[in-house]
């Protein structure tokens, strides 16, 4: 039963975010903001969706019962750091990589120190979520192919931040 509360939290929180990222993506285009990395963005989408699948096949496959709360609370706090790397970013949050000509990175918040928060936060998700459940496979798994998304992913949006 838990397993499934956490999931459909899990799923709704993603949701949720695709919404924000959606809020913010029109008041980016709004304001002229030209979008990179649209090559590689539906493969992160794809790995995304993988991730929230393997996570229920290898769960289904396994006999269910290992349930980490440590890892569980460590999640719910990953959330609060997210809700905080959203706060601080506003409308420039986005899951697609934007860039509004003129504007520099934001350098405030937790940004003064981090340079990508929020890739931090979603290794420790892809990490996290599959572990609390002794889910080892899927942790391993997308966490190299998470580690290869962002590879792609901060390179790209480091070239767009030097712009």
């Amino acid at each position: 039963m838990i397993f499934i509360v956490f999931i459909l939290f899990l799923i709704f929180q993603r949701l949720a975010e695709l919404y924000v990222s959606s809020k913010n993506e029109k008041w980016l285009l709004k304001n002229a903001a030209v979008e990179y990395g649209k090559a590689h963005y539906p493969f992160m989408v794809a790995m995304h969706t993988l991730f929230i699948i393997a996570v229920i096949a290898e769960y289904i496959c396994r006999d269910g019962s290992v349930i980490n709360y440590a890892l569980i609370i460590l999640f719910f706090l990953l959330i609060v750091l997210k809700v905080i790397v959203i706060a601080t970013l506003g409308h420039y949050w986005n899951t697609k990589i934007y860039k509004v000509p003129g504007t520099r990175p934001v350098a405030a918040g937790i940004y003064k120190y981090i340079k990508h928060p929020n890739y931090i936060i979603v290794i420790c998700e892809i990490a996290i979520i599959p572990l609390a459940f002794g889910l080892y496979y899927t942790a391993i798994v997308f966490s190299l192919l998470n580690a290869w998304m962002l590879y792609v992913r901060i390179k790209k949006e480091n070239e767009v931040l030097a712009l």
